[in-house]
């Protein structure tokens, strides 16, 4: 091989190379989706895209990885360069409830509904039957509470409790600043829930 084509294919090897990593490089400083759209419209001849990925969704084995990385993170997979713009995160709860008010019963009688309620769900009653029944606050979802994310659905000592056991789970929640007093079951598995925004190109 003559000297002038070695001296060739290492310029050719050398643009490539300084193309691969200038894709990673400018990933580095994009930041928004915009900054992304102006990228693909200059760099076409890299295939480049947005992908909107979800959790539960989308599930080939790019996108599994996709959705465990965090927002601001790029890599590569082969000759082809990822950078993840946004990612939103939520988990959701759901179980059903039977309230009791502090404030209209004693602590001993607080008590004594809490036991007669308990030896009722041991006896094969539902706690829908038992809302129905027992429950405060009047509401008429036989308890269930529906999906429910943040203290402003229910308060925060609800949220996590209901985060802190499994499916199936029967417990007591005292809400004690405002003297609230649950008895909960989780009903559902929690219900986990990704979106990203990803920026993807040929090339590293």
């Amino acid at each position: 091989m003559s000297k002038i084509m070695i001296a060739c294919l290492a310029v050719v090897f050398g643009l490539n190379a300084q193309s691969q990593s200038t894709v990673t490089e400018k990933f580095q400083k994009i930041g928004t989706t915009q900054e992304a759209q102006q990228f693909i419209d200059g760099n076409q001849a890299l295939k480049p895209a947005l992908l909107h990925l979800s959790y539960g969704k989308d599930t080939s084995l790019i996108d599994k990885r996709l959705l465990r990385q965090n927002k601001g993170d790029v890599f590569s997979v082969g000759y082809v360069t990822y950078k993840v713009l946004e990612a939103k995160e939520s988990v959701n709860y759901r179980a059903s409830y039977i309230f009791l008010d502090g404030s209209s019963l004693s602590p001993t009688q607080i008590d004594s509904m809490k036991k007669l309620i308990i030896d009722k769900a041991t006896a094969g009653a539902t706690v829908e039957q038992l809302s129905d029944q027992f429950t405060m606050d009047g509401n008429n979802t036989h308890g269930d509470t529906g999906w429910f994310f943040g203290e402003e659905m229910m308060p925060k000592e609800f949220q996590e409790a209901v985060k802190n056991h499994k499916k199936g789970d029967l417990f007591f929640v005292d809400v004690t600043d405002k003297n609230w007093h649950y008895i909960v079951k989780k009903t559902y598995d929690d219900d986990e829930k990704k979106e990203i925004t990803v920026l993807r190109a040929n090339g590293r």
